[in-house]
């Protein structure tokens, strides 16, 4: 079976999304200025890539268990887009 995450890899996710949720907060408020504006844009577009890169990694990880005819399990890489 592939390699279980690292806590320190899910803390760090969390704690991006985190972030990248605040940012999204203070910029709907429109209290920030233009200069702040876009500073907090621009963290905002680094954090989105890396919590998608991180979700993408995660997904590389995932295995499902399918039942053989002979009633064997065999696990297979998640397919997202193969019928279930």
């Amino acid at each position: 079976m592939a390699d279980q995450p690292s806590s320190t890899s899910t803390a760090d996710f969390e704690k991006s999304l985190n972030e990248l949720e605040a940012l999204v907060r203070d910029l709907e408020q429109g209290e920030l200025s233009l200069e702040q504006s876009l500073t907090a844009f621009e963290r905002g577009v680094r954090l989105t890539r890396e919590c998608q890169q991180a979700l993408k990694s995660a997904e590389q990880r995932v295995e499902q268990l399918t039942e053989r005819s002979d009633g064997t399990l065999e696990a297979r890489p998640f397919n997202p887009d193969e019928p279930a």
